[in-house]
């Protein structure tokens, strides 16, 4: 009996305290937050609750299992935080940026096209999971690569620091 009771003890206590500390949702960030730079003049874009969302879905599914809390784990010293990403060549810090790597990704000083080994739409053939990648699902993936240093902060892309 005071087994059944603590087994049920258990599981309304984790129901309560998970409920009261939940991560930041897409609906709970302000428009501020969701604000990303869209092209390299200064534009800006904000990101709808609905592709915040979508982006994280589709960077966990497509890009999740190399860039895992915005590193690189294919090479460390290349991550997806915004200092890394302003310093390519051609810059990536970027929704638009971002989008044209996606579809034609290329070596970090921009030289050589990489896309035989990084997922992309030029690689397709490659990645079936890039096959039915449109260009709003790679604007979400762009969007939640930019957002998330707004939300971890020096975390995105801090590697064995943090994670």
């Amino acid at each position: 009996m005071l087994k059944k009771y603590s087994q049920l003890f258990s599981v309304l206590f984790f129901g309560i305290f998970s409920m009261s500390v939940m991560t930041a949702s897409a609906i709970d960030l302000d428009e501020a937050t969701r604000t990303v730079a869209k092209d390299g003049s200064g534009k800006t874009i904000v990101l709808t609750p609905e592709q915040v969302k979508r982006g994280k879905r589709l960077f966990n599914a497509t890009c999740g299992a190399c860039h895992v809390g915005g590193i690189t784990k294919t090479n460390p010293n290349v991550g997806l935080d915004p200092e890394a990403l302003s310093l390519a060549i051609p810059r990536r810090d970027n929704v638009d940026s971002l989008v044209d790597y996606l579809k034609n990704p290329t070596s970090y000083d921009g030289l050589d096209s990489i896309a035989e080994v990084h997922p992309s739409i030029a690689s397709a053939d490659i990645y079936p999971r890039m096959r039915s990648v449109t260009d709003e699902d790679l604007t979400a993936m762009a969007g939640h690569i930019l957002l998330q240093p707004k939300i971890l902060t020096e975390k995105w892309g801090g590697g064995k620091t943090y994670y």
